[in-house]
């Protein structure tokens, strides 16, 4: 199989040390886009918003309450009025408590539900993706999206829906308590204000930058996690030696992510440590005015501590104004990588008005693969000028979620993989393609069950433009066995249940019967609940491939591709297997990438691939006698199978 390129390396090349990554600025229109997510919690928003008027209420009352108890209460000796206001005062305590309890319970609900929200859209538009994406893709940032980001998601979400309609209300409240006490002091006390909102949007900036980066830097270091930490990774570093210098190459990765960390804490506090300066400084004058008015019989003590106490609450709002411009820029910053993933077009999508493949019956009424009657007829594949090239880097990946060391270069066009092909596939036969390695045959059987579509040209199945089919009735008709079979970290159960989730035990142990694994799978100790391990590595090659062979039999499919899909069995183990499928795909169109020449000997048709094209078509025997390229390929490839003993019944005088 071909393919794409990889990211050329040179003067071209997108490096990470060019910050046009990180340098990113936000989308516009990313924090409209958020509503819609937020106002699928409308009630519990409107509770939210009730809550929060009730804290900046009490927030604001509390001192007024203050002034009465000292002025009204304390200096003139009257005791019930001090016990009166001081029962006030512990019940607004209550109030506010149970607001904040009641705004916490919201706010926790809203942030959560968005979490769910959009990690369930994010995986179900990432599983929409072609298999090019997939390709090119880092796992570990795409997990990043779906955790890290998505959480600094709803902190945007509670942030600005929360603190900041909270923030405003109790300022509003506080300043109009202010006024109403002593408009001189008030009037002094917002002149600072602007001095605390402007080291906040200096360095709020700066901090989604080192958020921005952060990000991917925790993206990459997943993304070696994960690649280290599968059973191939980690055999992959023990046989070559290579664990210390994979364990220096990750203390590389997490020193940078610890360095921009500490970026981070440090303007993070210069900020607290500039509105902590500047609040310390307006006290002090506030105290020194105050003092100054209450000494002249301007003010009453009351009304002095009632400010004081004021000054401080007015102050955490503005604290909280200053800070939230860096709060939310930087978690936005989150939300705006969640919509990038989300705004990537799938290549690979149905049209306007798709139709399911129409599905008839098997004229002879045959079974299915695993024994059920009535079998759905196989349709004929033809391919009518087939040209196909990999799509670029942008046509279906980000480079966000691609290498950050080295990420994609500019858009180069890849080379044409197949070109003009014109072939048909009869239904019910069995087509095998050879050809040597790189000619494009996997490629070929990609385009089927339309895991890429073609450049050029029109691939049909029953006479349908696949183009016009619904994805789901293609993926039904269609069924693949690749040739490194793909297990789940699960049971064996529930691998073959992948292929049909309502399949009986009794169907799965014909399926298991049918692909010869049976008498494996019962000696396990727990049988079909034996968990394979990651990608199946607690079996071995063959076994994997036979648990495969039965999860293609179990759904039964009336077209079948299979991609050397028994390449990983022994001689003895193939025989029987090619005898099973023998059986299994009867009557069934059949698109096989074969390697053994019993596979070749059995096909009613052999397509020879070179180069994307079809050079040779015919049974064994006819391009035998013709001489040409699939006999050079028999002599170098096959004719060895025969002199084993693989194929008896080859006749002597053939090469």
């Amino acid at each position: 199989m071909t393919m794409p390129g990889r990211a050329a390396k040179g003067p071209k090349a997108l490096r990470f040390d060019d910050d046009s990554i990180t340098r990113q600025r936000i989308k516009p229109g990313t924090l409209r886009r958020i509503l819609p997510y937020a106002l699928r919690y409308r009630r519990l928003l409107a509770l939210l918003l009730l809550t929060t008027v009730v804290d900046a209420v009490a927030t604001a009352a509390s001192p007024l309450i203050l002034k009465a108890i000292i002025d009204d209460g304390i200096l003139p000796g009257r005791l019930g009025v001090v016990t009166a206001l001081c029962l006030a005062i512990a019940g607004l305590a209550l109030l506010d408590a149970g607001a904040m309890y009641l705004q916490a319970r919201c706010s926790g609900r809203v942030g959560e539900g968005l979490v769910y929200d959009l990690r369930t859209k994010v995986f179900a538009h990432v599983q929409q993706q072609p298999l090019a994406f997939f390709t090119r893709a880092q796992t570990g940032a795409l997990v990043s999206r779906l955790n890290t980001d998505v959480v600094g998601a709803r902190q945007a979400v509670t942030t600005l829906l929360s603190q900041s309609v909270s923030t405003v209300l109790t300022l509003v409240l506080v300043l109009g308590a202010m006024f109403y006490l002593s408009w001189q002091i008030t009037l002094t006390a917002l002149c600072v204000i602007p001095f605390f909102l402007l080291p906040a949007r200096l360095i709020a900036r700066r901090l989604q930058r080192l958020t921005r980066e952060t990000m991917q830097l925790d993206a990459e270091m997943s993304s070696m996690m994960n690649e280290r930490f599968n059973v191939s990774g980690a055999m992959l570093a023990k046989l070559y030696g290579r664990a210390d210098d994979e364990a220096e190459m990750f203390a590389a990765r997490a020193g940078r992510v610890r360095d921009v960390s500490v970026s981070g804490v440090i303007h993070g506090r210069m900020l607290f440590i500039i509105v902590t300066l500047l609040t310390s400084l307006t006290t002090a004058l506030v105290y020194g005015l105050g003092g100054s008015l209450t000494i002249d019989g301007t003010l009453r003590m009351g009304t002095l501590v009632a400010m004081v106490t004021l000054l401080l609450r007015l102050y955490g709002p503005v604290n909280q104004l200053s800070t939230m411009q860096a709060t939310i820029l930087t978690a936005l910053v989150s939300f705006d990588r969640v919509f990038e993933v989300l705004d990537l077009q799938p290549l690979i999508a149905e049209r306007p008005g798709a139709h399911p493949l129409p599905v008839g019956r098997r004229p002879d009424g045959g079974p299915d693969a695993d024994g059920r009657g009535g079998g759905a007829a196989a349709p004929d594949i033809q391919f009518d000028q087939v040209s196909f090239r990999y799509p670029s880097a942008g046509e279906v990946s980000l480079a966000s979620l691609e290498s950050i060391a080295l990420a994609r270069p500019e858009r180069t066009d890849s080379a044409w993989i197949l070109q003009d092909l014109s072939f048909r596939a009869p239904a019910g036969k069995l087509t095998a393609l050879v050809g040597p390695s790189g000619a494009g045959k996997t490629t070929l059987t990609h385009l089927v069950p339309r895991l890429y579509d073609p450049t050029s040209g029109t691939l049909r199945i029953g006479g349908h433009d696949i183009r016009n089919l619904t994805l789901q009735s293609l993926r039904d008709t269609v069924g693949v066995v690749t040739q490194d079979a793909h297990l789940f970290h699960d049971t064996l159960r529930a691998n073959l249940l992948f292929a049909r989730p309502g399949a009986t035990e009794r169907e799965l142990v014909a399926a298991c019967e049918a692909a010869l694994i049976w008498d494996t799978v019962s000696a396990l100790p727990d049988g079909l609940d034996t968990v394979v391990g990651d990608r199946g590595y607690r079996l071995s090659g063959g076994e994997k491939q036979r648990i495969a062979l039965a999860r293609l039999l179990l759904k039964a499919p009336p077209v079948v591709v299979l991609d050397e899909a028994t390449a990983h069995l022994d001689s003895e183990s193939e025989a029987a297997i090619q005898q099973a499928l023998k059986t299994a795909l009867a009557g069934r169109t059949s698109l096989v990438i074969a390697h053994r020449l019993s596979t070749i000997r059995d096909a009613d048709q052999i397509l020879v691939v070179e180069a994307g094209r079809i050079r040779e078509s015919g049974t064994h025997q006819e391009l035998l006698a013709a001489q040409g390229l699939y006999a050079d390929l028999y002599h170098t490839q096959f004719a060895h199978q025969a002199a084993d003993g693989a194929d008896s019944d080859v006749p002597s005088a053939v090469g």
